[in-house]
């Protein structure tokens, strides 16, 4: 006894609409993989003993350090960079991040001389380590949205990397 055509085709519709949900799930699946692969440290966790707070930072298969973290309550993902003198803001994040532009200033990068503007960033958070009053750069040509965490925050911080890990200290 053969179905009905319409029990048939209702039948390849639910099919096909199983198949779209099963596709949907993996792609986001694999998409959380390849984020958490990219920024190992997506969350932040800290120890805290007596004064001294410590964040221990896996570093991601390229070797870099990435991490989210907050400027002025903002969420933001820092890439870590001990070569860079100040922490570099890609422009188009300075509105959304309550930056104001200051001065022009010219920097030096690893793709030669660009414009850069300062600013102040009133609040720096990774994981429980606090800073505040943190010089900084506005930079137009800085492409992405990763904020480099350069030395005008890391001096602030005791760091060292052991075993593909970094880890800052930071006393209260």
């Amino acid at each position: 006894m053969s179905q009905p055509a319409s029990n048939r085709r209702v039948g390849q519709i639910m099919l096909f609409l199983a198949w779209l949900a099963g596709m949907f799930l993996a792609v986001q699946w694999f998409s959380g993989v390849e984020q958490r692969q990219r920024n190992p440290n997506m969350q932040v966790d800290s120890l805290r003993q007596n004064e001294v707070i410590e964040v221990r930072l896996r570093a991601n298969r390229q070797g870099h350090y990435l991490a989210s973290g907050l400027i002025n309550g903002q969420p933001v993902t820092f890439l870590l960079d001990t070569g860079a003198t100040f922490v570099a803001v890609p422009a188009s994040l300075g509105p959304a991040l309550g930056l104001q532009p200051g001065r022009r200033t010219l920097v030096n990068t690893a793709n030669g001389q660009t414009d850069s503007f300062t600013t102040r960033i009133d609040s720096l958070v990774l994981g429980d380590i606090r800073l505040q009053g943190v010089d900084a750069g506005l930079v137009p040509g800085m492409a992405g949205d990763e904020v480099l965490l350069g030395m005008s925050a890391l001096r602030q911080l005791e760091f060292s990397q052991q075993g593909g890990e970094l880890i800052l200290r930071h006393w209260r």
